[in-house]
């Protein structure tokens, strides 16, 4: 028996052949849409798997770049083997040698959305190759919710298919259900009611991105997401990126709306051992971790704000402006990982104009403020005694990061199921403050103050946050604990998953 690691070409297929591990019993797909916030947690799934079984062989399949991400996250050469499917950018009207959302402008999204539909031809391919090399097709492909199109090929190839959304339950649910029914678009009011929830929980048009708030059923992001999510909820059973103890409403309302096994595997987080985000990202951050660990550890316990809007997302400058004069009235510490504004090349150099005049020197002469470009090691900002809140977009990576270890945040959604994130955190588990929404709103220093102070403050909605994050923390640990014979939510999740894939497929 072989096993391989794969590079599709327009020609052919490139195998590295080596003897498969014995006691192999078959082959997991794995294909993430292609964003660093949908890689990395795939990359903490096959980890996790692998971590409870030697049955399977997994393959992480996708771009050419996106998969010289994923090396370069890898430890191991063979800890997972991945596959490259071809991919030109430029024949899907996006700027060369883009196959990411991260350098992507926003304009363009839409465009990389429905190029992942160009990856079907490769993925059978891929899938045939494997068919012929180890004489049996895979047991399962685990793809994207928003690569619903792979259900199609497993369905053809007799495969079991499980979608994998990297986002929690709650989040999720709100997402596919808005976009598969278009609410807001049947009543005049701002606040409608979402499918899938009570009758008694509102949304809010604000809490939509302007792309989903102006979309009608014939717009390229409806033409893209509707069919997507349909295919998607036709599969064999969905993964859920949480914890069954922090979101029992969610994985409730979410198992009712699909009728489909939903195996929460929470919290994936990347390795702790992985020191740094090098290896769990593939980024090096904009400052070493040692003099990062230095700067905190001058500061006191709970005393620091981290400040962070993830992988692709930015404020406006005007925005950007308030937060810096709010933060620096505030008096309170910070670190700031920071990029240009919106509307601007994210991957350019920061320059000084877009902060208070002098606002960077203050801050380093006081050592009151330490701002970090582009990247910054996060989890461990997050996990040091001195971080007492996190300023986040609350994509759902940095709100599982910010809990397992306790952290309390101050939501500013930006786009995706953020603002459901949010709504969740704050009026579900009491752990957040929002402070505002999207990239469009005016804020002023005076709220960011206001807010921050809230968050960090010793007694009252700041001690009452600290706790609930730290009961949530518990829970996250005791789900993914194992002693003998007694195990966590999740554990136990990831066992009947990984007996699930090994089961005869009687969907098909």
């Amino acid at each position: 028996m072989l096993y391989f690691n794969i590079r599709l070409t327009k020609s052919s297929l490139y195998l590295e052949l080596a003897p498969m591990a014995a006691g192999k019993k078959g082959h997991i797909v794995m294909i993430p849409f292609m964003a660093q916030g949908h890689i990395i947690p795939f990359l903490a799934l096959a980890r996790q798997i692998q971590q409870r079984t030697t049955s399977f062989t997994i393959t992480i399949a996708n771009t050419p770049l996106n998969i010289q991400y994923l090396r370069s996250s890898l430890s191991s050469p063979n800890e997972i083997h991945l596959a490259e499917l071809p991919f030109n950018s430029t024949q899907h009207g996006l700027p060369p040698n883009i196959e990411n959302t991260e350098k992507l402008p926003l304009t363009h999204i839409a465009k990389l959305f429905l190029s992942t539909l160009s990856l079907e031809a490769p993925l059978r391919s891929l899938i045939s190759q494997i068919t012929e090399q180890e004489g049996h097709p895979p047991l399962c492909i685990i793809s994207d919710v928003f690569l619903g199109w792979v259900n199609n090929v497993a369905k053809t190839l007799g495969i079991r298919n499980l979608s994998f959304t990297t986002c929690g339950a709650y989040g999720t649910l709100a997402y596919i259900s808005i976009w598969s029914n278009l609410p807001h678009r049947k009543t005049d009011s701002d606040e409608f009611h979402v499918p899938g929830f009570p009758q008694n929980y509102k949304f809010h048009r604000t809490q939509l991105h302007k792309f989903l708030r102006a979309a009608d059923g014939t717009d390229e992001w409806s033409q893209f997401f509707i069919p997507q999510i349909a295919l998607s909820i036709k599969s064999d059973g969905w993964i859920c990126n949480t914890v069954e103890e922090i979101e029992p409403l969610g994985l409730h309302l979410l198992r009712n709306y699909l009728q489909l096994p939903v195996w929460n595997v929470g919290p994936l987080l990347p390795p702790v051992s992985l020191s740094g985000s090098k290896h769990r990202a593939g980024k090096e951050p904009g400052i070493a971790l040692e003099a990062c660990m230095e700067w905190l550890d001058l500061k006191d316990e709970n005393s620091v704000v981290y400040i962070s809007f993830g992988s692709q997302n930015t404020i406006s400058a005007s925005q950007m402006m308030a937060l810096a004069e709010g933060l620096e009235e505030s008096g309170i510490s910070f670190i700031w990982v920071i990029r240009p504004p919106f509307g601007f090349d994210i991957n350019r150099e920061f320059i000084a104009e877009w902060l208070p005049k002098g606002f960077e020197e203050r801050m380093r002469d006081t050592k009151r403020g330490l701002l970090v470009n582009k990247w910054g090691p996060q989890l461990e900002i997050l996990s040091h005694s001195s971080t007492g809140a996190f300023l986040s977009h609350c994509g759902w990576n940095s709100v599982l990061e910010s809990l397992s270890y306790g952290v309390p945040m101050i939501g500013w959604p930006l786009a995706a199921e953020q603002a459901y994130n949010v709504k969740m955190l704050v009026e579900e588990m009491g752990v957040a403050i929002e402070l505002t929404r999207t990239v469009e709103t005016v804020i002023s220093g005076e709220q960011v103050k206001k807010v921050i102070e809230i968050a960090m403050e010793q007694e009252g909605k700041g001690k009452e946050m600290k706790e609930k994050a730290n009961e949530i923390a518990a829970h996250m640990r005791e789900a993914i604990t194992e002693k003998g014979k007694e195990k966590g939510s999740s554990v136990r999740a990831m066992d009947d998953l990984v007996t699930t894939i090994l089961s005869p497929n009687k969907a098909v």
